[in-house]
């Protein structure tokens, strides 16, 4: 049976064990993981691997002796409880080897978790879940958390005193950053505010979430935003030695002024038109930007938008000028403006 994606959080947190077994593919492996992990741990609980009713079988293993998950599904163990086989990383295949297991599957057996990579519709290992009457088959596709999702492992992690700001912080974190460091970001704030009993702030997230990937940029597109011209150079060295190009380097900034533009035109104000900006802006950013669109204003934003695209039409045509400098140039120009 299909699990739509909506039911497979619910699902992983508190799954059937009388069920025959579980399919999750998609492209993110990490994600894939994490949710495998959640179900098996929900199945066998904390202790289940340690009590010897988890069998790992990765595929490499399953090609070489493929009566391994037929035994794996009907071995007894020595500790009573829900016992898993897992196999890890299938391709298309292994479905002459897994569907036969599975079809010989009886009550009492182990059910058996299967982890796949992108299997498309027409796949012979997801169609055979996908109407199998006691299996399930789920999409993991890459979306971040929901709400729900992100308060479930709140609630795990014994985090239930959070601040409105903080949770809305959170969710706009768990936006932009791997699901993986996400978790991982949980786990240190869980720690953190051990024998704490006040709310999670906002300023305990900012010290322990990771930093943005695009850190090097944003630095010196809130140089440039500030005014702050004389330390261009030093960084501009820096993100070119990185690979950065001056046409991904401009339009980041384009975008960055974009943004400033819609806030400070925006009738709320510069704080409202950067919580409406799409994509979100990053947390960490969003003060900072907002005193950036107020210290600029319209006027000066609309003038920083023509001289960048002024300087993306310069990049991209056959001028000979170093692409860097002309970049520099820019740089230097916007930041000085902005000082005015």
């Amino acid at each position: 049976m299909k699990l739509a994606a909506r039911d497979a959080s619910r699902y992983f947190a508190k799954p059937d064990t009388q069920r025959a077994g579980v399919l999750l593919f998609g492209n993110d492996t990490m994600r894939v993981a994490l949710k495998r992990q959640e179900l098996i741990t929900a199945l066998i609980g904390a202790n289940g691997n340690d009590e010897m009713r988890l069998t790992r079988i990765p595929a490499a293993d399953l090609r070489k002796d493929p009566a391994l998950l037929s035994d794996a599904i009907k071995a007894q163990g020595f500790f009573p409880g829900p016992r898993v086989a897992f196999v890890e990383d299938a391709t298309e295949t292994l479905a002459k080897m897994i569907i036969p297991a599975l079809d010989e599957w009886r009550d009492g057996d182990a059910q058996v978790i299967i982890t796949a990579g992108s299997l498309t519709p027409r796949s012979t290992l997801r169609k055979y879940f996908e109407t199998h009457p006691n299996a399930y088959a789920a999409g993991i596709y890459d979306e971040p958390p929901s709400r729900d999702e992100i308060q479930d492992m709140l609630a795990k992690s014994s985090l239930t005193n959070i601040s409105a700001d903080a949770m809305n912080d959170l969710t706009a974190l768990s936006r932009q950053i791997d699901p993986g460091d996400f978790r991982q970001t949980i786990e240190k704030l869980s720690l953190y505010k051990i024998g704490d009993s006040t709310p999670l702030s906002q300023a305990e997230i900012h010290a322990l979430a990771p930093a943005s990937t695009e850190a090097a940029l944003d630095e010196i597109l809130n140089i440039t935003a500030d005014g702050r011209a004389p330390e261009i150079g030093p960084i501009l060295r820096r993100l070119q030695a990185q690979g950065v190009q001056p046409v991904g380097l401009c339009i980041g900034a384009t975008r960055h002024f974009r943004v400033l533009h819609a806030a400070a035109s925006d009738s709320g104000g510069p704080s409202q038109g950067i919580a409406r900006a799409r994509p979100p802006v990053h947390f960490k950013m969003r003060d900072r930007m907002v005193k950036q669109a107020q210290k600029w204003g319209v006027h000066k934003l609309e003038h920083a938008l023509e001289l960048l695209v002024e300087t993306d039409l310069q990049l991209r045509s056959a001028a000979r000028a170093p692409q860097m400098a002309v970049m520099e140039r820019a740089l230097i120009r916007l930041a000085m403006l902005g000082a005015r």
